[in-house]
C-alpha cells in the first residue's frame, strides 16, 4: 500500500505562486511515475503534469506549460508542483496520483493509476 498526502493549496490572487507538495509513504519502491490532476467544480477531472521516477522526465499540458513545474525529492519521497503566474481557471482541487510497476496507455487519463491522494484545493481570484 502507498499512500498520497497533498497540501499545499490556498486562496491566492491572479499573478501570485503556490508549491503544492505530495508526500509519499509506505511501499514506495516501484513507483513508475507520480501525475497531479486538477478537478474544477462540475467539470471533470483533468492531467496537469507528470514526472516519471526513471529519468526525471515530465510533461504538461498545454494550459500549464510554461507555469507549471514538477520536480521530485527521492530522500524526502516528495513529488512538488510548483505553480506560477497563477490564474483564475487554475482553481480546483488538484490531486496526486502514483503509477506503480510501469507505465499505462494513457498517463493522461485518471483510470489506471494504483494511488490517490486526498486533494488540496486551490483558489485563484481575479
Amino acid at each position: 500500500q502507498v499512500q498520497l498526502v497533498e497540501s499545499g493549496g490556498g486562496l491566492v490572487q491572479a499573478g501570485s505562486s503556490l508549491r503544492l507538495s505530495c508526500v509519499a509513504s509506505g511501499r514506495t519502491s516501484r513507483t513508475y511515475a507520480v501525475t497531479w490532476f486538477r478537478q474544477a467544480p462540475g467539470k471533470e477531472r483533468e492531467f496537469v503534469a507528470t514526472i516519471r521516477f526513471s529519468n526525471d522526465q515530465t510533461y504538461y499540458d498545454d494550459s500549464v506549460k510554461g507555469r507549471f513545474t514538477a520536480s521530485r525529492d527521492s530522500a524526502k519521497n516528495t513529488v512538488y508542483l510548483q505553480m506560477d503566474n497563477l490564474r483564475p481557471e487554475d482553481t480546483a482541487v488538484y490531486y496526486c496520483a502514483a503509477l506503480m510497476g510501469g507505465p499505462v496507455p494513457n498517463y493522461r487519463q485518471p483510470g489506471g493509476y494504483d494511488y490517490w491522494g486526498q486533494g488540496t484545493p486551490v483558489t485563484v481570484s481575479a
